[in-house]
């Protein structure tokens, strides 16, 4: 089981649209830990860390997010591991 984090920055109607709870709730039934967060500019930073395979399925899902979002885009970068102690919204 290989352990990575990653961190997303998520374009387009993400924020009023309940991204962030939505993001949290998938991410605990992944198992995955890190946050969530509205960044000033309107796009929403996530921090994904835990089992390569539950970060990458929350980075895919994380592409079309909730149904109200419209996700127009989404870069992603491997960070170094942290070890958060469950998935918070900021």
């Amino acid at each position: 089981m290989t352990k990575i984090c990653k961190k997303a920055w998520v374009t387009g109607r993400v924020q009023g649209v309940w991204f962030r709870g939505s993001t949290q709730l998938k991410a605990v039934q992944l198992g995955v830990t890190g946050y969530a967060y509205n960044l000033p500019d309107g796009r929403v930073e996530v921090v994904m860390c835990g089992d390569s395979q539950a970060v990458n399925s929350l980075e895919a899902w994380l592409s079309k997010g909730p149904p109200m979002a419209d996700v127009q885009h989404i870069e992603v970068s491997e960070i170094p591991w942290e070890d958060y102690h469950e998935f918070g919204v900021r």
